[in-house]
């Protein structure tokens, strides 16, 4: 068990004590357990999950085995001293996801990316695609898709 945080830029998606976190890096997927080696570790976007501490004092009734999923930004985690911070642009659980919305958003970076732009551009658009790619799977996951 250990102390984790995941604060994302307009809200804090949770706070409270785990078993273990898993998420998406820039090397694949990397899952935290209790005393974890000391690191910094880049994320990428994708799905995020917590598996709550039982009677950890978390403030909600959490059957064994529940899991919190929700869909992170680009960010950082930082593991020190049992605790996590998991700072990421955004992250929201799959059915805050406004479905329609997601699928524009992808129409539109999909566009972009067919028209002749700069590197900079492109690789913007790239990862606009790639986060409502990730909004979209996450939704259909959850069944809203």
């Amino acid at each position: 068990m250990f102390y984790l945080k995941v604060i994302a830029a307009d809200k804090t998606f949770y706070a409270g004590f785990a078993d273990s976190v898993n998420f998406q890096s820039h090397d694949g997927r990397e899952q935290i357990l209790s005393h974890h080696e000391n690191m910094v570790i880049a994320l990428n976007e994708g799905e995020i999950e917590i598996t709550p501490a039982l009677n950890a004092g978390n403030g909600a009734d959490i059957s064994k085995g529940q899991v919190i999923t929700g869909l992170a930004g680009i960010g950082f985690a930082e593991v020190i001293n049992n605790r996590v911070t998991i700072i990421v642009e955004s992250c929201e659980r799959p059915e805050e996801i406004d479905v329609r919305r997601a699928r524009e958003a992808e129409e539109r970076a999909r566009e972009k990316l067919r028209q002749k732009q700069s590197i900079q551009e492109y690789y913007h658009s790239r990862a606009s695609l790639a986060r409502a790619m990730a909004r979209l799977a996450a939704a259909k996951k959850k069944g809203e898709g």
